[in-house]
C-alpha cells in the first residue's frame, strides 16, 4: 500500500467555502474515489491556506487515471479549481506532487 502525501495552497478568502464544501462532498464524488482505490484520504487545512492532503492506495498513478475518467471529478475540479493558488492552469487533482517521504513509524 502507497502512502501519498501533497501539498495545495487554499486562498485565504475561500477558506471557510472551502471547509463548508468539503463537510458535505457529494456521495457520487465519494464513491468514485473508494472505486477507484483511494482509501485514508485526509485533508488538512492551515489558517494560512496551506492544505495537506494523504491518502493510501494500492497505485497512486492508477487511482488518479480512475478518478480522471470519471463525470463527476471533472465537475468537483471546475468547482474546487477556484479556491486554490498557483494552479498555472492545471486542475486541482493535476497539480498534487507526491511528497517524498524520508521516515515512517510503523
Amino acid at each position: 500500500m502507497q502512502r501519498v502525501c501533497f501539498l495545495l495552497k487554499v486562498r485565504t478568502d475561500r477558506l471557510a467555502e472551502y471547509r463548508a464544501r468539503h463537510a458535505a462532498v457529494w456521495p457520487e464524488m465519494l464513491d468514485a474515489l473508494k472505486a477507484a482505490g483511494w482509501h485514508n484520504y485526509s485533508l488538512f487545512l492551515r489558517e494560512d491556506g496551506l492544505l495537506v492532503g494523504y491518502l493510501e492506495t494500492e497505485d497512486f498513478a492508477a487511482a488518479q487515471a480512475g478518478m480522471a475518467a470519471t463525470e463527476v471529478n471533472a465537475r468537483w475540479q471546475r468547482e474546487m479549481a477556484p479556491f486554490f493558488e498557483s494552479l498555472d492552469g492545471t486542475r486541482p487533482d493535476e497539480a498534487m506532487r507526491p511528497l517524498t517521504e524520508v521516515f515512517h513509524l510503523a
